[in-house]
């Protein structure tokens, strides 16, 4: 079975796709990714060098569809740009080429001071909320006086601040691979550029789903399965 390699975003962990494994099995043979600095080590911040860790991981498997959100979406196509030989198809979930001039300042300041550790998993959902939590609930580090983030928080803030440094348009203009590029309405992309990306991209299909934020694929689970399941099932 071709291997599907999915990526989650930032302050997430492979087990947040938990809840997709199992239809997404039924497509192929599927594989979670750890990204550096969330869970384990990272010895770099920069979009290349997770782009190179990743490309050993998909690289011991052979030719994947790789499926992203946000910024595991980023480093799907950065990967298929690098490497078109290790990627059969894309799905890029609610992610943008250029973030430039925005800061991360507001988003690290509530971040450092969220109550850590949470001490219940009804804390998490009563905190962020039910889809959120969840995601965190399933991403977070858990020990015996509650749950906690799995990274350290300037690292979290520095990956997502080279964002508003530069722009990943000529990597993304670089993709051959078949891509589903799929936009929340209330998501974090600046407005038009998945759009463009559409526009720009050769082989891709592009698909706004309404009323839905960032997490689309956990707050709209049905949605995000039928749109997942066509494109894989006809490319």
């Amino acid at each position: 079975m071709t291997p599907i390699v999915l990526l989650h975003g930032l302050m997430g962990r492979g087990r947040t796709w938990r809840r997709h494994v199992p239809w997404l099995g039924e497509l192929g043979e599927v594989h979670t990714f750890d990204a550096a600095g969330h869970g384990r080590s990272v010895s770099s911040v920069d979009t290349e060098a997770f782009v190179a860790d990743l490309a050993l991981f998909v690289g011991a498997l052979g030719p994947s569809i790789v499926i992203g959100h946000s910024m595991g979406a980023l480093h799907a196509w950065c990967l298929a740009a690098a490497h078109p030989e290790l990627v059969q198809a894309l799905v890029i979930e609610d992610m943008a080429p250029d973030f430039r001039g925005r800061t991360a300042d507001d988003w690290a300041a509530m971040m450092h001071a969220w109550p850590q550790p949470f001490a219940t998993a009804q804390d998490v959902l009563d905190f962020f909320g039910d889809v959120a939590g969840q995601y965190f609930l399933d991403s977070f580090d858990h020990s015996s006086d509650g749950y906690r983030l799995h990274g350290d928080v300037d690292t979290f803030v520095a990956i997502s601040a080279e964002w508003g440094t530069r722009d990943f348009w000529s990597e993304w203009d670089a993709v051959r691979a078949p891509t589903l590029l799929i936009e929340a309405e209330h998501g974090i992309t600046p407005p038009g550029q998945m759009a463009e990306m559409h526009a720009r991209g050769p082989d891709s299909e592009y698909v706004l789903v309404p009323g839905v934020g960032h997490l689309l694929h956990d707050e709209m689970p049905q949605r995000y399965r039928e749109l997942v399941e066509a494109f894989l099932r006809n490319r």
